[in-house]
């Protein structure tokens, strides 16, 4: 299972620091973009990030309205994959095609209470699911445990599937996380908030092999 740190920060010199800390370890991260409207709480614009070189692969999870306005903007920044949540837009597939036509990579993100017949119609458009263990909006929020339920009927209903999981992810709970299917967790205050960043990734990797 792989490891992937998730950068959520409202602040650039932060991001940047963040950026910095992750390319010790990895190359490949994920970052999160929040509009206070979609979530309650908002996250670095797109805007602060336009001529900022960011040295890593990454992956872009759009809890925000409007998806298709950050595209091109996503596109220009790098990313290799748009993670949305199909609430977000009254036509997800018409999102899901041009983030395709930008030549990126579709996910779609998958909130703690929402049923896999809601958004099962859409499965064979996107690459991969990112199922959120809390709820969306919040850095350090508790891990839900009943979303790993979930994956585990996601994976019995879609053996092939590329699943993710996001949030509360800790040392405590990554086993049960890999037991449940699940082919890469997204990791971020356990990461960036401890002493020793790198440290704290390896003994996530280490726990998860």
């Amino acid at each position: 299972m792989r490891i992937v740190p998730a950068i959520l920060t409202d602040k650039l010199e932060d991001f940047q620091n963040m950026v910095d800390i992750a390319k010790g370890f990895t190359d490949y991260v994920q970052v999160d973009f929040m509009d206070g409207v979609f979530v309650p709480s908002k996250s670095i614009s797109l805007d602060a990030l336009m001529g900022v070189k960011i040295p890593l692969d990454m992956e872009a999870h759009l809890m925000v309205k409007d998806p298709n306005g950050y595209l091109a903007s996503l596109k220009s920044i790098g990313a290799k994959k748009v993670i949305l949540h199909f609430e977000a837009d009254p036509d997800p597939e018409k999102v899901i095609s041009n983030i395709r036509n930008l030549g990126m990579e579709a996910g779609l993100a998958i909130n703690p209470k929402t049923a896999i017949s809601e958004f099962q119609s859409l499965v064979s458009h996107v690459d991969s699911f990112l199922f959120l263990s809390v709820d969306p909006g919040f850095y350090g929020s508790p891990f839900i445990p009943r979303v790993l339920d979930e994956v585990r009927r996601f994976r019995a209903q879609f053996p092939s599937a590329f699943i993710g999981i996001d949030g509360g992810i800790s040392l405590d709970n990554i086993k049960k996380v890999k037991a449940a299917g699940v082919d890469y967790a997204c990791v971020g205050s356990r990461i960036f908030l401890q002493p020793d960043p790198k440290e704290s990734y390896e003994a996530f990797l280490s726990s998860s092999s």
